[in-house]
């Protein structure tokens, strides 16, 4: 069965050190806010070269479309950020929101099924 891989890309406000975003993820993945039914991988990235050279990046990998779609919802019927799981909540609203340059719901990002 196709997995799922999405790529979340963040832009930390000026303020933030990419020091103060690795520790919070390192925090984050402590208290279990990425243990989510059916995400079996989740990855945070430093850009090394390239357009995002410096950036972060998250990579979420889901065993199925099933699986991201109980979660998420479908790509025309996408579920309400008020519907989000709880963990999700609190990663998107307590840890990430103050550290990004805008909405965490607002982020540029590109969900992919494996071919």
């Amino acid at each position: 069965m196709p997995r799922v891989i999405s790529i979340h890309e963040y832009v930390l406000k000026p303020s933030v050190s990419g020091e103060a975003f690795e520790q919070a993820t390192h925090d984050a993945e402590r208290r279990g806010l990425f243990d989510l039914p059916g995400l079996v991988g989740h990855h945070f990235l430093r850009g090394l070269k390239g357009a995002r050279r410096g950036a972060y990046t998250a990579l979420w990998i889901f065993e199925s479309r099933d699986a991201w779609e109980r979660l998420w919802g479908t790509v025309d019927a996408p579920v309400r950020a008020s519907d989000y799981p709880a963990p999700w909540k609190i990663w998107e609203n307590d840890v990430l929101a103050p550290l990004l340059d805008q909405d965490p719901d607002a982020i540029r990002f590109t969900s992919y099924e494996e071919v």
